[in-house]
């Protein structure tokens, strides 16, 4: 069990005397228990982070590479390991846990490496200043569990690599690749208190974290609701925040795009692991001459996302995270129904035993006023929507609280582009253009502030200063 924090170096007991249970939504059986961390525990990391700061931030940035490319050697090493806590834990199909959940972090600190290499952080002139970009400090990481081990990565190996030191909270729903991450990130020989990890519930322990006074910045990626709460409690001390948060991204089909292709890949775009992505593409919009057709696609192939066993052959669809996840997901398709959206295919049910699986879901006549088409469900719950003209597809692509991706389609990739300029989102897939892990990666509106992965990922840690010469 793993029923310690991380601090200082070394594995230690928690100050609390509860645990928190880890279930496998597969199973709905308890594998592990974690600690539920205490302030006091956040005390401890945070003053093993501020006392190893100094040093860290001293520490010329090949050596801190050298150090994060064990980091690297030992993620890579242990592939098929971490996989399988993830597809245990959080319910990915085992394939997808290793080709995005364990393949991805690999590929961001491996950009970040690569960066780092001929990163200066010592000289830029403006006329008569030279300016120089230096570490925040010491950053609090609040991590959710839709991505257990991306998520941290993404947090951690940019802090890392600017000479900041890290006090992280997993999510305590999935948090066994981040315990595994940390045993690797002490085999690597970081210096003590480099790294430090404390788990528990977000009101207990990233609250202590957002709030305290020895925490220089706060990253956080989660809800728009709790990250209001991460800015609130950070606004006392006037610590810097970067908040990855909520997303209602739209899949804008035009007139003459290739449609059976653009449904294929935003069907499989809006159920990528289970539907819990906060960048899934959960409204389909399409003109009105070709609705009906594209809802008929839409239907055959999210029929083809077969829910079951994480680990077993032909598995698409791995179960929701908890149980508190799937009463969530169905309250939503039951309010879609309520409102008039007709269900196409799927629903609450499924003829699984056991499990939080909900099964594959398309909604049609969908209007953007609905529920459905608003609020962020995180399950495999699609809304095909249509629109007019061209204008009120984009306005109704825009018509949401959130701005964290959206994607165009079109014969004309320079009319794609066109369009993906006026839409109010931090990421626009042309054409079912591919994930890039060095490209910045963020939200408009609602779903944050700030931007993680590559360059701009890297300067998210770092301050600015001007020397007057």
């Amino acid at each position: 069990m793993r029923d310690v924090i991380y601090a200082g170096g070394s594995w230690a007991d928690s100050s609390a005397s509860d645990t928190i249970d880890v279930v496998n939504p597969a199973t709905e059986e308890v594998i592990d228990r974690v600690p539920a961390g205490t302030a006091a525990d956040v005390d401890r990391a945070v003053a093993e982070a501020r006392r190893a700061l100094p040093a860290w931030e001293a520490t010329p940035p090949a050596e801190r590479a050298a150090l994060l490319r064990v980091v690297l050697d030992g993620i890579t090493a242990r592939q098929e390991h971490l996989a399988t806590l993830i597809a245990t834990d959080l319910g990915a199909p085992y394939q997808v846990a290793l080709k995005i959940h364990v393949g991805t972090p690999i590929a961001v600190l491996s950009g970040i490496l690569d960066i780092l290499d001929g990163y200066d952080f010592t000289g830029e002139r403006c006329g008569n200043s030279l300016i120089v970009r230096e570490p925040v400090g010491v950053v609090g990481a609040i991590t959710p569990w839709n991505y257990p081990l991306h998520q941290v990565v993404a947090k951690v190996a940019p802090a890392l690599a600017a000479g900041c030191t890290v006090v992280l909270k997993p999510s305590e729903v999935a948090p066994l690749a981040a315990y595994a991450l940390a045993d690797i990130i002490d085999e690597a020989g970081l210096p003590p208190g480099v790294f430090n990890l404390v788990s528990g519930y977000g009101p207990v322990v990233g609250e202590a974290i957002a709030a305290h006074e020895g925490v220089d910045m706060v990253s956080f990626t989660g809800s728009t609701r709790a990250g209001r709460r991460v800015a609130a409690l950070a606004a006392e001390s006037v610590k810097r925040v970067a908040l990855e948060l909520g997303g209602k991204s739209p899949n804008l089909i035009l007139d003459d795009a290739d449609l059976p292709l653009a449904v294929k890949v935003g069907v499989a775009k809006a159920y990528v692991n289970s539907g819990q992505t906060c960048n899934a593409l959960t409204r389909m919009l399409v003109p009105d001459a070709r609705y009906d057709e594209a809802v008929e696609l839409a239907a055959k192939a999210a029929e083809r996302y077969t829910p079951g066993d994480p680990f077993a052959d032909g598995t698409r669809l791995g179960p929701l995270v908890s149980r508190t996840q799937l009463d969530r997901v169905r309250g939503y398709v039951d309010r879609g129904v309520a409102e008039g959206a007709r269900l196409v295919t799927g629903g609450t049910e499924t003829t699984l035993s056991r499990g939080y699986y909900v099964l594959p879901t398309v909604f049609a006549d969908v209007t953007p006023s609905m529920t459905i088409a608003r609020e962020e469900i995180f399950g495999p719950v699609l809304s095909v929507m249509a629109y007019g003209s061209e204008d009120e597809g984009v306005r109704i692509a825009n018509d949401t609280p959130y701005g964290l991706a959206a994607a165009v389609w079109s014969a004309d990739q320079d009319h794609a582009m066109a369009v993906g300029r006026r839409l109010k989102a931090g990421q626009v897939e042309i054409n079912g253009g591919r994930f890039n892990p060095l490209a910045p990666f963020g939200g408009y509106k609602q779903s944050g502030v700030g931007r993680e992965l590559g360059v701009h990922g890297l300067e998210e840690f770092c301050e600015i200063k001007s020397l007057q010469l």
